[in-house]
């Protein structure tokens, strides 16, 4: 079945489990039939998450998750990030794929609520460093490109046909079918292979609401765990161990279990069309994505009506059922890093204060600022009706100024979304701003040795070129 050449008007369970129309595509799309602009977006964001990956280095636990894994075995097929750490591909995927959600800065698309590079790319890398360590095989940059693109569809494509809202941590379950997706094309796996590798994923689907709404570090570390799974999975099916055939639509299938409902038909319909990689948003702010439009309004009303932090007797916002559900918990004065990533007032407030989110704003000394929290307490929340579950925006911020002025914003498409991106400037901006907090930070030659190789990503014929940037010590 070549890309795109797929049958209309599909109905559940009519022609098979449709995880054999995704293993179709995968395996059989190659480089040459993805465009241009899908390959150069997957660069963008390769870099991006790259950058993110080196800061989460040195976010809570990243250290600790390293030497945790040195109790389960050694091994030295793949690298850790800033690190310089060797382990067994399943435990460098992990690490990195923690480094790479912990500070809440990763790329994500906006209609599936996923962030799916954020397991593709960390199984992807750990893989192509793998096949060069074991079996002294290389990788190629265009390898590389093709497996994340596909990734990244399949775990967009699960979340976009959900019909209803999330049940489970969807960056972290359908992340795991992305991270599969990534391995097998680079083992160039049959599709009857890949749909084992599914199955067998599926058996290790992880990936609860809980952490989020305790504001644990346990959410990024279950993209950790999806990582790990996929290789784990990927190795057993090439093993030869049986799967399961009607993992998606079965009696307790992904769409009955895991998501409350499904619709595959348009989804199937598009791929080799649509590609999802050209939908991603970029995370300007190192917070949840849903609290991003009210960080915009904020930062918008700052910049227009020039008034000053003091005279803010409140602020309130508006925000559509997805948004209040994920970002509406209430500001307390001991709130954890993880908590407060996801926390619209603190992070409402830290925006019309400085005009900007940093790291170092959900660092303990900046979460027990008393002027900061003052403000925080002053936020009201209002939940709006939005007919889409999985909608993030509209929101608005109004400002009520001590001098008797109403202040509204409202935020239809955030910063970062492809329908409102970020400048390369910008994008540039950020990855090396990430970079230089890395555990080990890099060198400026090693810096912009990453961003020429990612702007020529197809041409290398090595991607352990590429990882040694991201781990070797500064020259």
């Amino acid at each position: 079945m070549a890309p795109g050449d797929h049958e209309q008007g599909r109905c559940i369970n009519s022609m098979g489990d449709a995880i054999e129309e995704f293993a179709n595509f995968v395996t059989k799309t190659d480089f040459d039939q993805i465009p241009e602009k899908a390959r150069a977006t997957a660069k963008t964001f390769i870099l991006d998450s790259l950058g993110v990956g080196l800061i989460g280095s040195a976010g809570p636990w990243a250290a600790e998750l390293v030497k945790t894994q040195t109790l389960w075995g050694s091994g030295d097929d793949s690298r850790v990030w800033a690190q310089e750490t060797r382990l067994p591909a399943p435990a460098a995927a992990m690490c990195n794929a923690y480094q790479m959600h912990n500070s809440e800065f990763d790329c994500v698309h906006e209609g599936a609520v996923v962030h799916a590079l954020s397991v593709v790319l960390p199984c992807a890398l750990a893989e192509a460093d793998r096949q060069g360590t074991v079996e002294g095989r290389s990788v190629t940059g265009a390898e590389l490109i093709t497996a994340v693109i596909l990734g990244v569809d399949m775990a967009c494509n699960l979340g976009l046909a959900a019909t209803s809202g999330l049940r489970f941590f969807r960056p972290g379950t359908a992340g795991l079918f992305g991270g599969v997706s990534a391995i097998a094309k680079l083992r160039r796996f049959d599709s009857e292979t890949l749909v084992r590798a599914y199955s067998i994923a599926y058996a290790q689907l992880c990936g609860t609401m809980q952490p989020h709404s305790e504001g644990s570090l346990l959410l990024g570390m279950q993209m950790g765990f999806s990582a790990r799974n996929a290789v784990v999975s990927c190795d057993m099916a090439q093993a030869g161990l049986a799967g399961l055939k009607n993992i998606l639509e079965g009696p307790f299938g992904y769409f009955s279990v895991i998501e409350s409902g499904g619709d595959l038909t348009e989804i199937i319909a598009q791929m080799g069309t649509l590609w999802r990689i050209t939908e991603m948003a970029h995370k300007p702010h190192p917070s949840g994505r849903a609290t991003h439009g009210v960080i915009d309004a904020a930062l918008k009303l700052r910049a227009d009506h020039n008034f000053s932090p003091a005279a803010i007797e409140s602020i309130t916002l508006s925000i559509p059922p997805l948004t209040h559900h994920l970002v509406a918990r209430p500001v307390h004065n001991a709130m954890e890093i993880n908590y407060a990533r996801l926390c619209s007032p603190y992070v409402v407030a830290v925006a019309s204060m400085n005009g900007e989110i940093r790291i170092k704003d959900f660092h303990t000394k900046a979460l027990r600022n008393p002027d900061i929290l003052d403000l925080a307490h002053r936020v009201t929340i209002e939940r709006t009706d939005h007919p889409d579950p999985n909608a993030l925006t509209p929101v608005e911020v109004t400002v009520a100024i001590t001098d008797g002025r109403v202040l509204r914003q409202r935020i239809d498409v955030v910063l970062g979304n492809p329908e409102n991106p970020l400048t390369r400037e910008a994008h540039l901006d950020k990855f090396r701003d990430n970079v230089a907090g890395a555990t080990i930070p890099l060198s400026n030659g090693q810096t912009e040795a990453l961003i020429q190789q990612v702007d020529d990503l197809e041409f290398i014929c090595d991607i352990r070129e590429l990882i040694d940037n991201l781990t070797l010590p500064p020259q």
